[in-house]
């Protein structure tokens, strides 16, 4: 997806893509480390326009993932939606050698040079920022029991958990005055 700069300085422009998962490098990489796939295509929707000096890009994405829990190990899939704003200002070629703040907007921001602004980089950041770091299933997912390896969702396996493990028994004889 690419906006022309010169429309964008004219009028509004709108622009609407569906493209699959594998047109962004960023998610093919994903997919062959294993930590998901991408079981729709991404579809995204952009409105561009020229403010001042800048062009302010406005936007959504979409698309769905299949995970595996990372308590149960139980596969399931996530519906993935983001909504974003970025603002594009022309790089003059600067580079800073020092740390600097950045503000609110300047976290939003990003530069382009020429003609066109290629939005992909930032439509499959997008979408990776939806995908969950650590995912579970659903909040109340209990795991794998430690000592069978038994789904504990399905029920409780029966084995006798109360033990305390032999490397955490010598924190029991800690005695703590307060």
């Amino acid at each position: 997806m690419k906006i022309l700069i010169d429309k964008a300085k004219k009028k509004q422009v709108d622009l609407e893509e569906e493209m699959p998962a594998s047109h962004f490098p960023s998610l093919i990489e994903v997919e062959k480390a294993g930590e998901a796939s991408f079981i729709q295509p991404v579809r995204s929707r952009v409105s561009a326009v020229w403010e001042y000096d800048h062009v302010r890009a406005t936007g959504s994405v979409q698309s769905a993932v299949r995970l595996s829990c990372s308590r149960c190990l139980a596969e399931y899939e996530l519906p993935i939606s983001s909504d974003f704003t970025i603002f594009y200002t022309e790089s003059k070629g600067e580079e800073l050698d020092e740390e600097v703040e950045l503000s609110d907007v300047e976290l939003i921001s990003a530069t382009y040079s020429g003609e066109e602004i290629d939005m992909d980089p930032e439509i499959a950041e997008q979408v990776l920022l939806e995908v969950p770091y650590k995912p579970l299933c659903s909040e109340s997912c209990r795991g794998l029991c430690p000592q069978c390896g038994a789904d504990l969702n399905a029920g409780d396996c029966g084995c006798d958990r109360g033990q305390i493990n032999p490397k955490m028994a010598a924190l029991k004889k800690i005695k703590i005055e307060k």
